[in-house]
């Protein structure tokens, strides 16, 4: 058995593309960015109140990378893992987790823009920091897709991964200057499964794009 506890637009989504991309049979449920995942109910599978919760046979999973590692490891045939003793098997072990340092930088960022509703809680200097130091692991894609059309040998989880951290990033920092994230991004995001995985009106951002917020003037 198979179940996917998922928000959408949060970092669930990138386990929800990644069955997709797989083809297996699982349920389902969905929240609302709300205190839904705080109910006794999925407390009792996920103790932080977080998303993605993945129930897989007897055992709960709650942490995106080691999701994508413990799916792909059960489903070898898709191609998505890299095995160990496989050449690129660090190179995807490190991608796969890097999802989560481009995510730490949006979930500042989603606090600062979204969470906090009154501007005097809100920090310039927070939010511009945090913007400038997602467009640097921007950077670090960028130069590593030169002259290639994924982040390792063929398509992988780790696209999915990071594909789906810059998805989220994008409405907080502008992709200008990074050629080779973008067309990788535009590449990866054309594929059906991500397709499938996009919200229908319910998702966390009211907007396409976050601007820097100014004080003295219209908060982003």
């Amino acid at each position: 058995m198979i179940r996917l506890h998922h928000v959408p637009q949060t970092r669930s989504m990138r386990s929800l593309w990644l069955l997709y991309e797989l083809g297996v049979d699982f349920d389902l449920k969905t929240y609302g960015f709300d205190a839904a995942i705080k109910s006794p109910a999925y407390l009792a599978l996920n103790g932080a109140g977080r998303v993605p919760s993945l129930e897989l046979d007897d055992a709960v999973l709650f942490e995106s990378g080691a999701i994508a590692e413990a799916l792909c490891e059960r489903f070898p045939k898709a191609g998505l893992g890299r095995a160990p003793g496989d050449p690129e098997r660090y190179d995807w072990l490190n991608w796969i987790h890097f999802a989560e340092t481009i995510s730490q930088h949006v979930a500042a960022l989603t606090q600062q823009h979204i969470m906090l509703f009154e501007d005097h809680m809100r920090s310039p200097i927070i939010m511009k920091l945090e913007a400038k130091r997602l467009a640097k692991t921007f950077g670090v894609v960028d130069q590593a897709l030169a002259g290639r059309d994924h982040l390792l040998s063929a398509f992988s989880a780790a696209d999915i991964g990071v594909a789906q951290a810059v998805y989220m990033g994008l409405h907080y920092t502008k992709s200008d200057g990074f050629a080779n994230l973008q067309a990788w991004y535009d590449r990866v995001t054309a594929r059906p499964a991500f397709q499938k995985s996009l919200p229908n009106n319910d998702g966390i951002y009211a907007r396409d794009f976050y601007p820097p917020w100014d004080p003295a003037g219209e908060h982003g």
